[in-house]
């Protein structure tokens, strides 16, 4: 793999491991983004997670997923 997905791949790697409360909303993130709404987000800003915080694990979770992808992509096509 490329030099910036390597870099990415060690980036999502040290992200501290976010709060239970993150975990049915980040799983959503990685089946069925497309079904994400603000009032996802509203739930869990009213549980008490700071914007930066739900903002940080969607995107490590994303590019988590993403990567995942590729990786399968690859074995299929390698």
């Amino acid at each position: 793999m490329s030099e910036p997905v390597e870099q990415l791949r060690a980036t999502v790697a040290s992200s501290p491991a976010p709060r239970p409360q993150l975990a049915p909303y980040l799983e959503k993130v990685r089946t069925r983004a497309y079904t994400i709404t603000d009032r996802d987000v509203e739930e869990l800003e009213a549980a008490g997670l700071g914007e930066d915080e739900i903002f940080e694990a969607t995107v490590a979770a994303a590019v988590d997923e993403g990567l995942r992808r590729l990786d399968a992509a690859a074995r299929v096509l390698g």
